[in-house]
């Protein structure tokens, strides 16, 4: 094959893993819950094989044409750098260090020394609620709130008025050269925002600085062997931009549609990974899966033309990085959840792939397809994908 397209609908989660019990994410399940609540109409990704792959439940399509099955974590953690690595190959055995309680004051200091200003914050909290809750003090300070959740991230919010995103990138470039060792979360997160107090909302120029990847992941692979990597959405922050030919970056599902289909118009040999990260971040933090659904409904519509836009060559791949159900009770971050597995192209036979352990299913297997050797975890699956 020529091209290969993965698509991460970020947190699209397919049912809870055996293990969930000790992350607290029993009974999550982010597809089926939406569809279950809202509905939505998905006869493209049912075409795809949606429907046949039971935990989902969604209504079958007995005219299904693509490969379809679930994959298993198998790296420690829940969050979007541990899902994306492990889909790139790299399984961990550690899950990145939380800190529910706070960041450390030893940290703290080095990075206000770092940065040449005091911080506010500093606890695990949602993103809207702590700027409800200190977005006042900050524009009356100027003081940076930092703050944390669930999954290993060290967040910093800002006022666009009063910290310009790009120093704000600043602060988190040297938060990310402090926070290493024991403190090597997965990412420090940009979240910066504009508003008055009581009306603040967070803005489009979020960017994620990403612990580099311990090992080669699929992307160096197919760019060592000098074909094309085209990274869209978060994908070239989730990777410190590491094995990327193009970063594309986007700021919604929307952008992120249109970037794969002027890529599946191009000419290159390798592979377009995608991120689209409204799922998670509108919608499963969100607690709204209306709108999850709404989302779903809109990827679907989009399914056609760039299916009609692909060669004979190609292949698509849509996948997730973990859970996020927006109907969950227990939590509002992410959730240890297994991950559909759609595979479509001229060249793809349809059928079950059945559950694999492992997502460096889709690494090896894309390596497979585009000729790449490869030295990560899981095995190829090309034999069965292939007619």
């Amino acid at each position: 094959m020529k091209r290969v397209f993965i698509t991460v609908l970020d947190g699209a989660g397919a049912g809870w893993l055996p293990d969930a019990a000790r992350y607290g994410d029993e009974g999550a399940s982010t597809i089926a819950h939406v569809v279950e609540r809202c509905h939505p109409a998905l006869p493209n990704m049912a075409r795809l094989g949606l429907g046949q792959i039971e935990p989902l439940g969604y209504p079958a399509d007995a005219g299904a044409v693509g490969a379809f099955g679930l994959c298993r974590e198998m790296s420690a953690g829940k969050d979007t750098t541990t899902g994306h690595w492990e889909i790139s190959g790299l399984r961990l055995e550690r899950p990145f260090p939380t800190f529910p309680n706070g960041f450390p004051r030893d940290f703290l200091d080095r990075f206000e020394a770092a940065i040449g200003h005091k911080t506010i914050g500093n606890k695990a909290a949602s993103g809207t609620a702590i700027l409800d809750e200190l977005g006042g003090e900050h524009m009356r300070t100027h003081a940076p709130i930092v703050y944390t959740s669930a999954d290993s991230v060290f967040q910093i919010a800002a006022h666009e008025d009063l910290v310009p995103p790009e120093k704000l990138y600043e602060y988190c470039r040297a938060a990310r050269k402090i926070l290493t060792g024991r403190h090597a979360v997965g990412r420090v997160i940009a979240r910066p925002f504009v508003g008055t107090p009581g009306n603040f909302t967070r803005t489009a120029n979020r960017h994620d600085f990403s612990l580099e990847a311990p090992g080669a992941t699929l992307l160096d692979m197919v760019s060592g062997a000098g074909q094309s990597v085209i990274a869209v959405g978060k994908i070239s922050d989730i990777f410190a931009g590491r094995g990327v030919t193009s970063a594309r970056f986007t700021h919604s599902n929307a952008e992120g549609m249109a970037e794969m289909m002027r890529a599946v118009r191009e000419d290159f040999r390798g592979l377009c990974f995608v991120n689209l990260v409204d799922y998670d971040m509108l919608y499963g933090h969100r607690r709204d899966p209306e709108g999850y659904a709404r989302a779903l409904n809109a990827f679907d519509d989009f399914l056609p033309s760039f299916l009609a836009g692909m060669r004979e060559d190609d292949v698509l791949m849509v996948t997730a990085d973990h859970g996020c159900d927006p109907s969950y009770p227990k939590t509002t971050d992410h959730t240890r959840e297994y991950t559909p597995w759609l595979i479509a192209g001229a060249g793809v036979r349809a059928g079950s792939l059945g559950t694999r352990d492992g997502f460096a299913h889709i690494a090896a297997t894309v390596a497979d397809l585009l000729g790449v050797p490869y030295s990560g975890a899981c095995e190829s699956l090309r034999g069965e994908i292939l007619r």
